[in-house]
């Protein structure tokens, strides 16, 4: 059953980064899997289940990023390439599953608001505790407003990842030697 219920939860997760969360359906679910619709509600009651389910997944897929990351012996410079190497691996070929969220924000139940904002806040925040501590080290300029430098950087990696997917050209690379320029200026 729990093998069922991760099934449902992976292709969800591969449709959100494909089309957005509400542009997927029980039916594309089900007709996937090759189960019924009721095998699906029997897991998620409600769509709105399903995506509590999802955000919280993607909650923990960060928190056991920043576990990593403040367990390893990784530089400053190493840990944030991480962090984007994790960012652009949760995208798969689609966009980032989060981005997908907050571009269906005002469409979204709010339980499942509440739980965007959440994951947002807490991505966000998984990077400014790598760029402070690259701050606390002077490598980051002492007046760069290292929140400002997180949102920059989620942005561009996001907007590289939505280019790619729109126009079909990876602007990643170029993009990855701007963040560093920006961080090393």
């Amino acid at each position: 059953m729990e093998n069922r219920k991760t099934q449902i939860l992976d292709l969800a997760l591969k449709l959100i980064r494909e089309k957005g969360y509400v542009a997927i359906s029980y039916d594309d679910l089900s007709k996937q899997l090759g189960v019924t619709k009721a095998s699906i509600h029997y897991h998620f009651e409600k769509k709105e289940d399903l995506g509590v389910a999802v955000t919280e997944r993607m909650q923990q897929n960060l928190e056991n990023l920043l576990l990593f990351i403040n367990n390893s012996t990784m530089t400053v410079e190493e840990k944030l390439m991480h962090f984007i190497a994790r960012q652009i691996e949760i995208s798969g070929e689609g966009i980032c599953p989060i981005s997908s969220f907050q571009s269906d924000f005002v469409s979204l139940p709010d339980i499942i608001r509440q739980k965007v904002q959440e994951v947002s806040k807490f991505e966000l925040n998984v990077l400014i505790n790598i760029l402070t501590e690259r701050y606390n080290e002077d490598i980051v300029q002492k007046s760069e407003d290292v929140e400002s430098l997180a949102y920059t950087i989620l942005s561009c990696i996001k907007g590289a990842l939505q280019y790619k997917r729109t126009l079909g050209k990876d602007v990643l690379s170029q993009v990855l030697n701007q963040i560093n320029r920006l961080i090393r200026s």
